[in-house]
C-alpha cells in the first residue's frame, strides 16, 4: 500500500519512515510528486491546517495521506508560538530564528514558569474526502539556551524533565517514543496497518 506524506521537513520525514518501518506500506514523499500544489496552512488549529493538508494532498495525488501540523505552545507567551510555530520569527523553516526569538520572548521568565508543551495533529485523508483526525502531545519546559545535536525546531530548547535532556540530546528511538508526533502517529498505525492488509 502506498501512502503519501504530506511534508517537504526530511526530519519528520525520516520518524515517520522508522515508526512505520514495521508495517508493509510504501512511503511516498512530496519530492515523489510532480509540481504538489502548495497548501497553505491559515487555520488557526492544528486540526484545521493538518486536515486542509491532507484532504488536499489526496485529492491531487488520488491517495491515502497523511499530514500532520505540530508546534510548540508556551505557557507563559499565551500559547505562542502554536500554529506559527515553523514561521515564528518570519520566515518558515528558519530554525535559528525561531529559537532565537523564543529565547528572547522568554529571557524573563522565571525558571519555574517555563513550561510548554509540542502538539501534534495527524489527518489521514482519502481521495474520496474522508479525513480523521489524531492528537499527541509531550509536556516539557523551555531552557535558558540550545543543548544537542539531534532533532529539528525548537528541540534544543525543549526540556523532557523526566530525561532531564532536551529533545535534541535524546537518541531517536526514545524521541519516537515519547514525542507528540510518535504518539499521534501510534493512534494511526493500527488502521493503517488493517488498510495495508485489505
Amino acid at each position: 500500500m502506498k501512502l503519501l506524506v504530506a511534508t517537504g521537513n526530511r526530519g519528520k520525514l525520516k520518524e515517520i519512515n522508522r515508526l512505520l518501518a514495521d508495517a508493509a506500506i510504501e512511503i511516498v514523499g512530496l519530492d515523489q510528486l510532480d509540481n504538489p500544489p502548495e497548501v497553505i496552512e491559515d487555520g488557526d488549529t492544528f486540526v484545521a491546517n493538518a486536515s486542509k493538508k491532507a484532504l488536499e494532498m489526496a485529492q491531487f495525488s488520488g491517495m491515502l495521506t497523511l499530514a500532520d501540523d505540530s508546534g510548540l505552545v508556551v505557557a507563559a507567551l499565551d500559547g505562542a508560538p502554536g500554529v506559527n510555530s515553523a514561521r515564528y520569527a518570519g520566515e518558515h523553516g528558519d530554525d535559528a530564528a525561531n529559537n532565537g526569538k523564543l529565547l528572547k520572548e522568554m529571557a524573563s521568565v522565571e525558571d519555574e514558569k517555563r513550561q510548554a508543551a509540542f502538539h501534534c495533529v495527524m489527518a489521514l485523508a482519502w481521495p474520496d474526502g474522508r479525513c480523521e483526525t489524531y492528537d499527541g502531545q509531550v509536556s516539557g519546559l523551555i531552557m535558558r539556551g540550545a543543548r544537542g545535536e539531534g532533532g529539528f525546531g525548537y528541540d534544543p530548547l525543549f526540556i523532557v524533565p523526566e530525561y532531564g535532556k532536551t529533545m535534541a540530546e535524546l537518541p531517536l528511538e526514545i524521541k519516537n517514543r515519547i514525542s507528540h508526533r510518535g504518539t499521534a502517529l501510534r493512534k494511526v498505525i493500527p488502521l493503517l496497518q488493517e488498510l495495508a492488509k485489505g
